[in-house]
């Protein structure tokens, strides 16, 4: 099970991973050193950094709020799409007590 940081954490670590990519070479060797100070795993900070750089316009790729968006329509459209499946049903069902051959 993943573990839920606070906002001010991710800026945190994010923030101290940005002030150190002059002094370590790169983002990848600061996400190192960073890291294990602030408790997080390489790769979620990594992950964080990256959509920090997304979300301030420096790197191409879907903002965390095009991503919210995303994640909260699927999670509709699947909701959506079990109602249809349960509204067939019952019509089969209803379709069926309703037929004169039937009784």
């Amino acid at each position: 099970m993943p573990k839920k940081f606070d906002r001010e954490v991710k800026d945190r670590a994010v923030r101290m991973v940005l002030e150190r990519v002059p002094e370590a070479g790169s983002i990848t060797k600061a996400v190192v050193i960073v890291a294990p100070k602030v408790g997080v795993g390489r790769e979620t900070l990594r992950r964080w950094v990256s959509q920090s750089r997304v979300d301030a316009g420096l790197k191409d790729g879907p903002s965390s709020d095009d991503l919210a968006e995303l994640k909260r329509l699927r999670a509709e459209n699947k909701r959506l799409r079990e109602d249809v499946e349960i509204l067939r049903k019952a019509s089969v069902f209803f379709a069926g007590e309703l037929d004169p051959r039937n009784r």
